[in-house]
Formats: C-alpha cells, sequence, structure tokens
C-alpha cells in the first residue's frame, strides 16, 4: 500500500521552507522567543501537521480528531505558524507573539484553537500524552496521540515514569518523537548530563524505537506509518541540527532562547531570508 508519494514528499519540503521562513520572521519581529528548538522541528511538525494528523480546522474540538502535545513548548512558534497556515486563527496573530493578550502566547495554552494542552514547563508532556492514549483505548475511540519532546527534556525524570507506564498499558495509540539536536540552553546536552544510550533506553521501558534524520521528509513519513503498525508506544528518535536553516544559528547552543537584538541586528537575518538561504 502507498501511503505517500514523491509528490507528497515535495509538497511538505515546500511547506516545510516556508514554515521555517515564517517563524524566523515571526521572532524577528518579537525580538524574543527560542529560534534554535523551533527551527529544528519544522521538518517533524509541518509532516504530522500536512499529512499524518487526523484533524480539521474547522472544527478543532472533534472528540475523534488525533491529539498533540508539544511538550517541548518553547519551540511554539514553528507550531503556531502551521495552525495559522492552516487556518485555525488569523495568521495577523503571529504579529503579536508573546504580546499580552495574544493567542500566540510563550508557550502553548488551550485558549489557542488547535492547541490540545497547555505545555512550557519541560517533563510533563509526555504523561499528559498518555492520558490521551488511555482515554482513546478505554473509550474504543480510533484516534491517536502524539507528543514531541526535546532530548534535553529527557533529563526528567518524570519522561521516564510516564514511559514505564505507558508500555505497562500497552498504548500502541501513543508516539514520541524527540526532537534530538544535542544541545540544550546550557551546551551539549551530553555534557550536561548524557542521555544516552537513548535508544537503548527506551526499548528497555518497553517502547518500539525507530531512528531517522529528523529533517528528511521521507524519512518522517515512513517512521510515522511504521508506528501505526506497533503493539506498543514507538519513540521516534529524530536526529536534528539546532537553528537549522540559519547558518551562524546552526549547532550554536547561545542560540537556545535568544533572537536578534541590540547585538545581533535583525537586518542579518533578514539577509539570509532575501537571500533565501533558509
Amino acid at each position: 500500500m502507498n501511503y505517500f508519494t514523491n509528490d507528497d514528499i515535495m509538497r511538505l519540503e515546500s511547506k516545510a521552507a516556508k514554515i521555517r521562513k515564517e517563524v524566523v520572521k515571526m521572532l524577528c519581529m518579537a525580538k524574543m522567543g527560542h529560534p534554535g528548538g523551533s527551527l529544528s522541528e519544522v521538518e517533524i511538525l509541518t509532516t504530522l501537521y500536512y499529512h499524518i494528523l487526523n484533524i480539521d480546522p474547522k472544527n478543532p474540538t472533534d472528540p475523534h480528531r488525533d491529539r498533540f502535545v508539544l511538550s517541548k513548548g518553547h519551540g511554539s512558534p514553528t507550531l503556531y505558524t502551521i495552525l495559522a497556515d492552516l487556518g485555525y486563527f488569523d495568521k495577523k496573530e503571529l504579529e503579536t507573539f508573546r504580546q499580552f493578550g495574544s493567542l500566540c502566547t510563550s508557550y502553548p495554552d488551550m485558549r489557542t484553537p488547535g492547541i490540545d494542552m497547555v505545555s512550557g514547563s519541560l517533563g510533563n508532556g509526555l504523561s499528559t500524552g498518555i492520558g490521551m492514549a488511555l482515554n482513546a483505548k478505554r473509550k474504543k475511540d480510533t484516534y491517536d496521540t502524539y507528543v514531541v519532546l526535546g532530548d534535553g527534556e529527557l533529563q526528567e525524570g518524570l519522561v521516564w515514569e510516564a514511559a514505564m507506564a505507558a508500555s505497562y498499558h500497552r498504548l500502541s495509540n501513543l508516539t514520541a518523537i524527540v526532537d534530538c539536536n544535542g544541545l540544550q540552553i546550557n551546551g551539549w546536552v551530553n555534557d550536561v548530563m548524557t542521555i544516552e544510550p537513548l535508544a537503548d533506553k527506551w526499548k528497555s521501558f518497553g517502547w518500539s524505537v525507530i531512528e531517522i534524520d529528523g529533517h528528511d521528509i521521507r524519512e518522517l513519513l515512513v517512521a510515522f506509518h511504521r508506528a501505526k503498525q506497533m503493539r506498543n508506544p514507538t519513540a521516534i528518535i529524530a536526529y536534528t541540527v539546532k537553528g537549522k536553516g540559519v547558518e551562524f544559528m546552526e549547532d550554536v547552543a547561545y542560540w537556545h532562547s535568544l533572537t536578534p537584538n541590540a547585538d545581533q541586528p535583525i537586518e542579518k537575518m533578514q539577509k539570509y531570508l532575501e537571500r533565501g538561504i533558509l
């Protein structure tokens, strides 16, 4: 069975490039936010929202919709950009990111159409996803739940308690995607506190594990399809690049939570946009 075509891949790659540019513009305008992790997750969220998730922007509270939790809530700019593009709310809201009263708050908020769960306090998202997946199982509903976590976030003990619970309850309708860009606010993840051997850890907790290039649309599509066939919860370890698409941000921890200001002129980012490097 063909579950995607080459045209699908090209469409998603094109969409991801556009989303990445819009995220940069949004952050430049706000002059605050978390560019590094927002840019590393672009292909992951693009593939989910434009090909995998069973959702309807016209009916955002449909009880049978697939659920999505951005556990690494600091990556909200990418999520907001996609939701606005899909029509959950007016794109003009993106210009108000982090402003008082905006639908685009610093971290995902359930009063924003399309957001299934508040997030921002790292380590909580997977537990929330388990609740959603359990609800589907007990109600014999068909929706799936997807949770995106950061690799630095996996240093939180609650993540592993949740991982243990998910396999115990055999939540085959739950997929965790680790945006494994290798960096956190204080530097390299494995220098702060190593999370390796990462794949073996997930396996030891009873999860099926798939390792991929998190910027490769084809690999993402295959991984999400495989996850649907598993009898256990699935962890997709997506290896990505922090700050992907903006050369001077790539693999630099400094850009985890800093955006252009007096020391890093906004014009520098705009030149990248104009030259089409992103």
